[in-house]
């Protein structure tokens, strides 16, 4: 087992200022962990396109982090998005993370835009048409909620790779023997790409509940049973929710994962307590000043 851990974040573009603040003391706190990157998602329909980039040229003019903003097919045509994605590489960025994407709201069944990339594995091939982009794609653990079966699932990832994908980052999970299990079956496949856990913090343990049933991510009984009766208090479930999520880290090092993707929800309490806990300490600098 590796004694080195890396580490990368999600973040998501906010709405109004108050979200704003809350944001940027998150990636204050967060950068002295020297994450891997820092990825920027990216809405459904496109709807964050202009706030996404806005964060990313923040992030990358203020901070020391190395950025991946996320990009997806949907609701854009191909020269649209490869416009943006050269601006990114023109810009210094060399990371991204290429999603299908979720189909707009108000619909439920994916349908590829007229001009654009149907897939992520195309969308995949575009980038690198762009740049030698680090490219990051998504897994699913517990099977893509719109997948015909497991194998089907397993054969798109392996298109996504094939097409030039450096890493997939896995759908955020609970059930440890999930992951192995996906993992062996990677490997069994011959994807020798890393298959990097995502982790999610859990801050409000109803909403997470939306989230899993979205994603079809399954929520084991014994969350249902420690999260019981605390609706109304908050403190306590932040306290819960460090317990299961330092435990589940360290039940993944035990089997030698030593590379985690958080998804933060734009807030950093959780996810640095959890860092700490895999042994990450803060740089004293960042970009030159004490922190």
């Amino acid at each position: 087992m590796s004694n080195k851990i890396q580490v990368s974040f999600e973040f998501f573009p906010p709405a109004n200022e108050k979200m704003t603040e809350t944001l940027w003391r998150s990636i204050q706190r967060l950068e002295p962990l020297r994450p891997r990157f820092v990825s920027v998602t990216y809405g459904a329909d496109g709807s964050t396109r202009d706030r996404t980039h806005q964060v990313v040229e923040r992030i990358r003019a203020e901070t020391t982090l190395r950025c991946a903003p996320h990009l997806t097919c949907v609701g854009a045509r191909r020269e649209e998005v490869l416009a943006v994605a050269n601006t990114y590489w023109k810009n210094g960025i060399g990371d991204m993370v290429a999603l299908r994407g979720d189909p707009p709201k108000g619909t439920k069944t994916y349908v590829p835009c007229e001009g654009g990339f149907d897939y992520a594995s195309d969308l995949v091939k575009g980038l690198l048409e762009v740049g030698e982009f680090d490219i990051s794609v998504a897994a699913y653990p517990e099977v893509h909620p719109e997948a015909a079966s497991a194998d089907a699932d397993l054969e798109n990832l392996k298109r996504k790779v094939d097409a030039g994908a450096s890493r997939a980052i896995t759908q955020f999970f609970f059930e440890t023997e999930a992951y192995l299990r996906f993992r062996d079956r990677c490997h069994a496949t011959g994807l020798e790409v890393p298959i990097v856990p995502g982790i999610l913090p859990i801050t409000n343990f109803h909403r997470l509940l939306k989230f899993a049933k979205d994603c079809g991510a399954s929520i084991p009984a014994r969350l249902h049973e420690r999260f019981s009766g605390l609706d109304n208090d908050p403190e306590t479930q932040r306290m819960i929710a460090a317990s299961v999520a330092i435990e589940q880290v360290d039940e993944l090092r035990r089997h030698g994962v030593d590379e985690f993707h958080f998804y933060t929800l734009n807030r950093a309490e959780l996810t640095y307590a959890i860092c700490h806990a895999l042994g990450l300490r803060p740089i004293e600098q960042a970009k030159g000043i004490l922190v």
